[in-house]
């Protein structure tokens, strides 16, 4: 890899070098078990190691990167209890999230753009796009609460949601209108101001998510060479 090989977008150095970091844990160009070093971040980047630093810390504060005392960062490679757990945490916060969404009959404009996105990933069968949709359709739930302290509760574990999404590619295990299927069935559900099929079409559509990542982690550990 050549020094400077990654390019930064207009926006703050610091952000437009979380994104760009962020992006390629997800998608797995950057693998589970990698190591990351301040150093191979200011080389890829062109950045000072001050920045590079900010941006492990930051990736780490939110699951993307594990990294204990004196340890150098590195990407998780999350197990079956990882992921039952993780999904254990998103039915606790999504499904209070719905309910509440479908109390107000509130239902958020940034989440109905996502599911326009998520169709339109599906006809063009774009996976990358229908990974970036589903993640905004999720955290457009938990904004629309206007609950600052779930908020910030939930980027605890998004890095770690964005993971499961990414790098195992559970989207795959299933037909592509599926998501989008079950993503319509919550937002009819907030509309409609049922609170209870709000609760219910939210767990359901996660428990399905989790099944399909834990059948994508059995999958791969069963194709791993001996």
């Amino acid at each position: 890899m050549s020094a400077g090989q990654f390019q930064l977008g207009p926006s703050s150095l610091t952000d437009a070098l979380y994104e760009s970091v962020r992006s390629r844990i997800i998608s797995g160009d950057i693998a589970p078990g990698e190591k990351l070093t301040e150093q191979r971040i200011a080389d890829d980047y062109r950045v000072a190691r001050p920045t590079a630093k900010a941006c492990l810390e930051r990736l780490t504060a939110l699951g993307l990167l594990r990294r204990s005392a004196h340890k150098t960062a590195v990407v998780p490679e999350l197990d079956e209890v990882d992921i039952t757990d993780l999904f254990f945490t998103r039915e606790m916060f999504e499904c209070t999230a719905a309910d509440r969404l479908a109390q107000a009959r509130t239902v958020p404009e940034a989440a109905r753009k996502a599911q326009t996105a998520i169709e339109s990933a599906v006809r063009a069968k774009a996976f990358d796009d229908q990974v970036v949709a589903d993640i905004e359709f999720h955290w457009a739930l938990i904004n629309a609460v206007d609950s600052p302290r779930l908020s910030r509760v939930y980027e605890m574990v998004s890095g770690e949601v964005h993971l499961t999404m990414g790098q195992f590619k559970a989207h795959r295990r299933t037909a592509p209108s599926t998501v989008a299927a079950e993503h319509a069935l919550i937002l009819k559900a907030i509309e409609d101001g049922d609170r209870a099929a709000a609760r219910e079409q939210m767990a359901h559509h996660l428990q399905q998510a989790r099944d399909r990542v834990l059948a994508q982690v059995v999958a791969s550990r069963e194709e791993a060479p001996a």
